[in-house]
């Protein structure tokens, strides 16, 4: 009989292309790592790795009894979630993963309900970016991720994942207050044209988008300072050196010579949940995303 701790090793191996990644992904050492596959392979009497170079590939035999292997932990969670589901209680360890203004304008607030309202359950909230957060959700080291995408722009999810919308997040221009357009009732990206701009840092999820967006409306940014902390961006244009893009979420209190304009049309952002959809009949991942529902709707949580 295989023997299932062996196989989520070798599904380890399988997603990260190697045994020291897999190792790190178990919090175990690479000898370790070595020793179970090499139990496996004698086990089902074939090959599963060999070397690449200073990596390792699968074998044909290996990428079939992966695929195997990640089939059957799913299943092993979802039995585990019935189980669960059907003691009922919530109790546990839940770790939940947020993108930055989520993490500050709506995780606080579904904290303290958890904490409240069950007294049994750990929840520990780590800051992460989406692109972060979703291979930990995969690997089972994060069990909810709060996360964000565009209409313009959609969140390329692996399968096995499961999803709940928790509030459309709208976005304003913000302005130092001697800009000419700083008394405006709204404005369109394209009246920001040859301004000078604070943006997140290059790479970061909303740099592109907001790039992206701005370039579609024929401005071509000149981005003379980048900061990934929004309270850092919105000192700058106080300092009168740029103009920004900053959410409603999670907002930090505007300074006085900082004006916030609306965009029209309005920029928009999803904010939603993701989780492993094999977990969904736990009680505790129940719990975490009422409570974030909750907190999401609630007017007063920026």
């Amino acid at each position: 009989m295989l023997n299932l701790e062996r196989l989520r090793v070798l599904h380890a191996v399988s997603s990260t292309g190697s045994v020291r990644g897999a190792a790190e992904w178990l919090h175990v050492t690479t000898s370790a790592v070595s020793q179970q596959i090499d139990r496996l392979e004698r086990e089902v009497g074939q090959p599963l790795v060999e070397r690449q170079g200073r990596g390792v590939r699968l074998t044909e035999a290996g990428v079939v009894l992966a695929a195997h292997a990640a089939s059957l932990l799913a299943e092993v969670e979802r039995v585990e979630a019935d189980l669960a589901e059907r003691a009922g209680a919530v109790v546990g360890r839940v770790t939940v993963a947020a993108f930055a203004t989520a993490a500050r304008g709506l995780l606080p607030s579904a904290l303290r309900s958890l904490r409240t309202t069950y007294s049994r359950l750990t929840v520990r909230l780590t800051e992460l970016e989406p692109t972060d957060a979703l291979p930990l959700l995969l690997r089972g080291e994060v069990d909810v991720a709060v996360v964000q995408d565009w209409a313009e722009a959609p969140l390329d999810l692996p399968d096995g994942l499961a999803t709940r919308d928790l509030l459309s997040d709208v976005l304003d221009a913000a302005l130092p207050s001697s800009h000419p357009l700083a008394d405006k009732e709204s404005i369109g990206l394209a009246d920001l044209a040859g301004s000078d701009w604070v943006m997140w840092t290059s790479g970061q999820i909303c740099n592109s988008w907001i790039e992206d967006s701005l370039r579609s409306e024929g401005v071509r940014p000149d981005v003379i300072h980048t900061a990934s902390e929004h309270s850092t961006q919105l000192a700058l244009v106080a300092a009168g050196v740029g103009v920004a893009i900053i959410p409603r979420l999670g907002r930090e209190p505007v300074p006085a010579d900082v004006r916030i304009v609306p965009t029209s049309p309005p920029l928009t952002r999803r904010v939603f949940a993701v989780w492993r959809a094999s977990t969904t009949r736990r009680p505790t991942i129940g719990a975490v995303l009422d409570a974030l529902t909750e907190a999401a709707s609630d007017p007063g949580r920026s």
